[in-house]
């Protein structure tokens, strides 16, 4: 008889491209094609490979003073530079992710908060909603389940869109931290992972699963603004929130700098610069989607729909957009099965 874990390891370790959580959970920050920000809602566009990892304790004589206190790691974006977080993880095995930008909840809107929503939804609700064909789950749920969200691209506005994570210096007023707060203290992100409690640890044992640009003299942090909308469901939580053990959690901080900053740190020049989404689309190269149309999704976050884009932003400092957002024509679309995976600090 095989036996039956009552708790899993959260530890946080990084190599240079991978961010892990214990063994349960491995989320990679994927570099992309910015996509255009012209109203049309955009499949998924590809990674382009991994962006390179660096522990903030690595380069304690380096970084800003600041980051000593938070911990974590940091990674190299340039401006107006896109992301998307792929996140592997075992299905016998499930955890609960907490993903904040500038320290604003990217599912709900919300201000940062370590604990889980106890207004998302219960294992009581779920059997509820899944009477009711097409209902959202509640907007207060903020949290993803991985492996059931193989991947978050961006920010939650609802019917089956988010608005791309593109980083854009502290100090201008352009990302959803500025937007929502009125101050840019943070940036980055925030990522907090729960594992499950000893009952779905149990639960779960008891199931027979088959395991299968440029660079402006702002400041060189970075937070995430929101970008063009693609097609992203965000999935509700499959076990209901008091299945996550909130006694056994871990935060990390993730850090945003700009690549002359990163080449300052480290001493390594970043990655280049990432081809446009206009000559990708030139070259017909694959853009994707998920078969997911039977899939619920939870509510968009009200605020997260209030706040303007990157060009929005630019049309109300300067009166035009200052990067190029012409329409691109989408002559392939990859079709890929929902549900599989693909591919500490004081604050």
């Amino acid at each position: 008889m095989k036996p039956t874990l009552t708790s899993v390891d959260l530890k946080v370790s990084a190599t240079s491209d991978q961010l892990s959580f214990g063994d349960i959970l491995t989320i990679d920050f994927q570099r992309t094609l910015r996509i255009p920000d012209d109203g049309s809602v955009y499949p998924l566009p590809p990674g382009l490979g991994n962006f390179p990892i660096c522990r903030v304790d690595d380069y304690a004589t380096t970084v800003p003073k600041s980051w000593l206190e938070r911990g974590g790691i940091f990674i190299p974006m340039y401006q107006r530079e896109a992301l998307w977080l792929n996140f592997t993880a075992a299905e016998h095995l499930p955890c609960a992710v907490k993903i904040a930008a500038g320290k604003i909840n990217a599912v709900s809107g919300q201000p940062w908060d370590i604990e889980l929503s106890p207004d998302g939804p219960s294992a009581d609700s779920i059997t509820d909603f899944a009477t009711d064909e097409g209902e959202d789950l509640p907007e207060e749920c903020d949290y993803i389940v991985v492996p059931e969200q193989p991947w978050l691209d961006g920010f939650n506005v609802g019917q089956g869109a988010v608005r791309q994570f593109v980083a854009m210096p502290l100090g201008l007023g352009y990302t959803a931290e500025g937007q929502l707060t009125g101050e840019e203290n943070h940036g980055g992100l925030q990522i907090a992972v729960y594992g499950p409690t000893p009952a779905l640890l149990k639960e779960l044992s008891e199931l027979e699963i088959v395991k299968m640009d440029y660079q402006m003299a702002f400041s060189p942090e970075m937070g995430l603004a929101a970008g063009g909308q693609m097609k992203q469901k965000i999935y509700p939580d499959p076990h209901g929130y008091e299945y996550w053990d909130q006694d056994n959690s871990v935060c990390t901080y993730v850090h945003i700098i700009n690549s002359m900053a990163y080449r300052e740190i480290t001493g390594q020049e970043p990655p280049s610069t990432p081809i446009s989404a206009a000559t990708y689309g030139k070259y017909g190269l694959p853009w994707f989607a998920l078969y997911d149309e039977d899939r619920r999704e939870i509510a968009a976050a009200d605020k997260l729909k209030q706040i303007k884009s990157v060009a929005e932003m630019d049309q109300q400092k300067f009166g035009q957009s200052l990067q190029d957002d012409e329409t691109v024509e989408v002559k392939s679309v990859v079709k890929l099965k929902a549900g599989k995976p693909v591919g500490g600090g004081n604050w």
